[in-house]
């Protein structure tokens, strides 16, 4: 099967990875070069879907679209071109468009009575403020007292374009749930850990968590997706705090690096599942797992003057990114680096038997890598 991941940037990373690992031929396209998918599927096509009128030939030759990009415009091109010429689309619009707004995801979870963290003005300080239309760690902020929200708010903000909740402290453990036409399977929960501004820095498969906690996380991710009538696949955030699951976020589309953690630690490839169940138009069910294989997937940036596990943020600058077996002895990285090179970044995937295997060979890679570029004092090897 061919297939077009349009976007270039981490998410596109992402579903072109899977789709290489399902043995699907990609195109990526990308309105810029020097995108870090760009290298990550079999070829790569500069275009920008709002303007380029050979667009729709393009994808006319693919059998399957899967949009890794949140520009509004753009999703909306691309829908009304894969509508008009008959070439499937894995993306379900309106399930985005409710994701996409903290602010309606929020009345979402408030109407199925999900926990979320208590929202301004009756929360109490620390709080966290949030755009309302964007994903991720993008603008996020931590206000500790009153002060630091009066100085926010005196800065230019206007509250309502923003989410306030309280801050809460605790793990961070995301969810897949995938499937159509009311059929819906959540997948493996896998751990996050961030960095100091909230972007994910590491992903943790599977996650050190008890299985009761697992089953209730499943259902509420099952009930969202009943409630947005989900056609494809979105994604569930949510932080342990004090022993309750509070919702954090959710995002209807394929998200980044959850997805590969998922595929090393038990073999389910989602962009696979997707593509069966809108390339092929015969809806797949996604099949019992038992194994889990322990998998750390992390990020990794190394200069002249030190080494430092990073949030995602920085693979998104590093330009086109290669995938390399082997590399410092992990089983694989998505990296920008050659031979010679000071600066540079890395994805790293490690895996074991379990967990604890995981991360000893995760250790040893750094190490390996400390060695070669003289970092001798790194000791950021503990959990």
């Amino acid at each position: 099967m061919k297939i077009a991941v349009i976007g270039g940037k981490l998410q596109g990373v992402e579903a072109a990875y899977l789709a290489k690992k399902a043995g699907w031929e990609v195109m990526v396209i990308d309105r810029n070069r020097d995108v870090p998918a760009e290298t990550v599927g079999d070829s790569f096509v500069q275009l920008d879907v709002n303007s380029d009128k050979s667009f729709r030939e393009i994808i006319g030759k693919c059998q399957l679209v899967i949009p890794a990009l949140e520009d509004k415009k753009a999703l909306e091109s691309i829908c009304l071109t894969t509508d008009r010429i008959g070439v499937p689309l894995a993306f379900d619009s309106t399930a985005y468009q409710i994701s996409s707004s903290k602010a309606v995801s929020n009345n979402l979870f408030q109407k199925l009575a999900i926990p979320i963290p208590e929202l301004w003005p009756k929360c109490r300080f620390p709080v966290i403020v949030k755009p309302t239309d964007s994903s991720g760690s993008d603008g996020v902020k931590h206000l500790e007292k009153s002060d630091d929200f009066q100085k926010w708010v005196k800065s230019g903000k206007d509250i309502k374009d923003w989410i306030i909740q309280e801050f809460l402290t605790g793990p961070s453990y995301s969810i897949e749930v995938i499937g159509c036409q009311g059929s819906y399977r959540s997948l493996q929960v896998t751990e996050l850990e961030m960095d100091k501004v909230f972007d994910c820095k590491r992903v943790i498969a599977p996650a050190r968590i008890d299985l009761e906690i697992i089953k209730e996380f499943e259902n509420i991710g099952v009930k969202i997706a009943q409630a947005l009538e989900l056609e494809g696949i979105m994604d569930v955030e949510v932080i342990l705090a004090d022993g309750e699951m509070k919702v954090l976020e959710i995002d209807a589309r394929l998200p980044s690096q959850t997805p590969t953690a998922v595929y090393h630690s038990t073999g389910v490839n989602m962009v696979q599942i997707l593509g069966e169940n809108f390339g092929y138009n015969k809806p797949k069910s996604v099949t019992d797992c038992c194994v889990q294989r322990g998998v750390v997937y992390e990020h990794v940036k190394v200069s002249r003057e030190k080494m430092e596990i990073c949030g995602e943020h920085v693979m998104g600058t590093a330009g086109p990114l290669k995938l390399q077996e082997g590399f410092f002895g992990a089983d694989e990285a998505l990296t920008n680096y050659e031979p010679g090179k000071t600066n540079w970044v890395a994805t790293l995937i490690n895996t074991g038997i379990s967990l604890a295997d995981a991360w000893e060979k995760r250790s040893r890679v750094l190490k390996n890598i400390a060695q070669k570029s003289q970092f001798l004092g790194w000791e950021d090897l503990s959990w």
